[in-house]
């Protein structure tokens, strides 16, 4: 094997970034999620911070707060040539990577925490023939498009929703006859 083949072998395995826009996981400073996610609306980018409110309890006085669902992350869509250039925004420590490549967030997997992070009330439905550790999706209710692996529970269903890129789970009940298998 000469050099000139060697050299061809090694530039099929490189891989030029992606034009196509993808959600990825951006690493903030601590406690910047909020004013990255600022930032970036200033600058026109597509970004998602998932947060949720609570109450926090001072000596004088209670407020509703919103805070980060996870801490020191924003979703950003962009292109994965676009990436290099948010490094530019004050508050931004890095990117998620996998294998050494900037790693992608699926878009059900984004739709997923946007649904999570509604506030809905649900209650007890009758049996429905789903066994634990059944993928299923909702098909119907404030969760619907959401996919998920059941867990039974006496009469309710709760599903996981794993970001699998991020080693994070969410869990959420939800009626029976709201999910089918898939």
């Amino acid at each position: 094997m000469n050099l000139t083949t060697t050299l061809s072998a090694q530039a099929s395995v490189y891989r030029k970034p992606s034009l196509e826009q993808k959600w990825y996981v951006v690493y903030t400073k601590h406690l910047a999620e909020k004013k990255v996610s600022e930032r970036f609306q200033v600058a026109g980018i597509e970004h998602y911070l998932p947060v949720y409110t609570t109450i926090r309890q001072w000596s004088d006085r209670k407020k509703k707060i919103e805070k980060p669902l996870i801490n020191s992350v924003v979703f950003v869509k962009t292109s994965e040539r676009a990436l290099n250039e948010l490094y530019s925004i004050q508050g931004i420590h890095g990117v998620l990577k996998y294998l050494g490549r900037p790693a992608v967030v699926q878009a059900h997997e984004i739709l997923n925490l946007r649904i999570l992070l509604q506030e809905v009330h649900v209650e007890d439905i009758e049996q429905v023939d789903i066994q634990a550790g059944d993928l299923v999706e909702v098909i119907r209710g404030p969760f619907k498009g959401m996919q998920a692996c059941a867990i039974q529970l006496q009469n309710s269903m709760r599903l996981i929703i794993e970001i699998k890129n991020m080693g994070v789970g969410f869990s959420v009940n939800v009626p029976k006859t709201y999910v089918k298998r898939l």
